[in-house]
């Protein structure tokens, strides 16, 4: 894949105002920890995270989605008049129909010639709806779009702790750990083609997508029926096999991924990947060959905040002058599935 007229004009976000720590969560596990001789401490070792965040209870998706879209408008100084398109591309979703994307797109005011729609492809949602926009703006299909997403971690954090608890068992506390690095927040990517000359923004050169769909079982987020007859929703992670098989679908990709837009590995100024943990990122950087000063982390303050994790470290790398312009810049994402989407881009 590559391109010559899109842009990613500007990337809005809205961070979740609840603070919630690792060991607060540990305070709530306690018990369990007891009984399976876990000394305190053990979530941020393991992990490398020390803090996420949580939205106020009963906040509605789309009202964060809304505020990153409102915030991405702003900074790019375009009208919601303007957007042909708007994609929803979180994991988490108001409701089976319909789209999440429809209240945004109402919130905001688009125009009943936007097109509104979701996408949904676990981790890579965002990156997933930025090919999309990105190849109707090649095509000449539209002159701008948005992406956005929101994430919520507390409700599955709840549930999760519970069944920790009911069932005190170390081989669920371990198929169950990767719930508790999650966090919440909100993006919106604003994409659009060289028309809209001020402010342009940071041209697109290309990407790679690779899949390995024999390990879709490894990592699943879902709903499932109790004894009782109710519906609960459950998260499980093989968190040593997702690692192991995506470190190696990752590297593979990444190898395509600089041939296809034509660069070394060293021209490559910064990566921003998606933010899972320290672990990771340590595998990752060592399978990219890549030092640890070109990548952009935020999980250690924000968790895995899923589909907002990629876009919202770049939104802030860009703020704090991390990310300067001129920079080669690579969006590193991977999803459960196996899947991986990488995009290039000149900061």
């Amino acid at each position: 894949m590559r391109y010559n007229r899109v842009y990613v004009r500007s990337i809005g976000y809205e961070l979740a105002p609840v603070v919630v720590t690792s060991s607060e969560l540990e305070e709530r596990l306690e018990s369990l920890y007891e009984t399976l001789h876990i000394q305190p401490g053990q979530l941020e070792s393991l992990t490398g995270i020390c803090e996420r965040r949580w939205w106020e209870p009963n906040t509605p998706l789309s009202q964060g989605a809304i505020n990153a879209a409102k915030d991405a408008l702003v900074k790019g100084d375009i009208d919601i008049s303007d957007i042909e398109v708007l994609v929803y591309s979180g994991v988490c979703r108001e409701n089976f129909e319909p789209a999440t994307a429809c209240p945004v797109a109402h919130a905001l005011g688009a125009n009943s010639k936007t097109i509104v729609y979701d996408i949904s492809n676990a981790c890579l949602g965002v990156l997933n709806g930025m090919l999309d926009i990105a190849n109707r703006i090649e095509l000449g299909q539209i002159r701008a779009g948005l992406v956005v997403s929101c994430e919520s971690a507390r409700e599955i954090n709840e549930t999760m702790i519970t069944k920790m608890l009911d069932e005190k068992s170390m081989d669920f506390f371990l198929k169950s750990l990767a719930t508790l690095t999650g966090g919440s927040g909100a993006i919106s990517v604003l994409l659009t083609d060289d028309s809209f000359t001020e402010n342009i923004g940071h041209k697109l050169i290309g990407g790679m997508h690779r899949t390995a769909p024999e390990f879709h079982k490894l990592c699943r987020w879902g709903t499932e029926r109790s004894s009782n007859g109710h519906m609960y929703p459950f998260m499980t992670t093989d968190s040593a096999n997702v690692l192991k098989y995506g470190i190696q679908l990752f590297k593979s990709t990444w190898i395509d991924f600089l041939n296809e837009i034509q660069c070394n590995a060293d021209d490559v100024d910064k990566i921003v990947c998606h933010q899972v943990g320290a672990e990771h990122q340590k595998q990752i950087l060592n399978a990219l060959e890549m030092p640890k000063e070109k990548d952009l982390s935020t999980f250690e303050y924000l968790g895995n905040i899923g589909t907002v994790s990629l876009p919202i470290t770049a939104a802030l790398s860009e703020e704090r002058d991390i990310l300067e312009t001129g920079e080669r810049v690579g969006f590193l994402g991977i999803g459960s599935g196996l899947n991986t989407l990488m995009l290039g881009l000149e900061w």
